[in-house]
């Protein structure tokens, strides 16, 4: 059975909870900002609907038309579809995955722009980071006010984490560039760059 992807699994996740047509899962994701998450469109998400089904791991269980619109078919999960769902889920918990985000690239190589520019650039992102900061955490208290259990928002509260931890690192960092104690200008010694024959 092929892997399933990050909307392939959201998709089941949503239908583990009960049967929905995709738009109504579509708009389950964005109402709960799942976008934080996993990319979710409209079209994606009926092709992953679709792999799902093709593969067994979820039913078309009912068509429906409401007015003038086309129908919409619902699916439901199969029982192959909650053993793929657990897992995927237990995998990805217990198994550390080597990403590549793009920021980890740009700051091994942001000693190839000028000091100021590289400053400059930093606290524009910490700039967005802490707007970025100050939605999750009304957010956050927006669910716990609603009396939605921690362990359907585990995901909020990591992401907040997170902010916080590389929010810290920058700031410390951006610091000691300013102050000079990170050198923007001493060269690689000579003894490491030769060739080795």
């Amino acid at each position: 059975m092929a892997e399933l992807t990050p909307l392939g699994l959201a998709a089941l996740a949503l239908l583990a909870e009960r049967p929905m047509h995709p738009y109504e899962m579509y708009q389950t994701l964005v109402h709960r900002r799942e976008d934080r998450n996993v990319k979710v469109r409209p079209g994606s998400l009926y092709h992953a609907v679709d792999r799902l089904s093709r593969t067994g791991l979820v039913d078309a269980v009912g068509v429906d038309r409401e007015g003038n619109r086309p129908e919409r078919t619902s699916y439901a999960i199969t029982d192959a579809g909650r053993a793929a769902l657990h897992a995927r889920v237990a995998f990805m918990l217990a198994t550390p995955a080597e990403e590549f985000p793009e920021f980890r690239h740009a700051i091994a190589e942001a000693h190839n722009l000028p000091i100021d520019e590289v400053t400059a650039l930093i606290r524009s992102r910490l700039s967005v980071m802490h707007d970025h900061l100050h939605d999750l955490e009304v957010a956050r208290s927006v669910i716990s006010t609603k009396g939605i259990p921690h362990r359907f928002w585990l995901d909020l509260s990591y992401q907040i984490s997170l902010l916080h931890a590389d929010i810290a690192w920058l700031e410390e960092h951006i610091t000691r560039i300013e102050a000079g104690d990170i050198s923007w200008t001493d060269s690689i010694p000579e003894h490491l760059t030769e060739k080795n024959h």
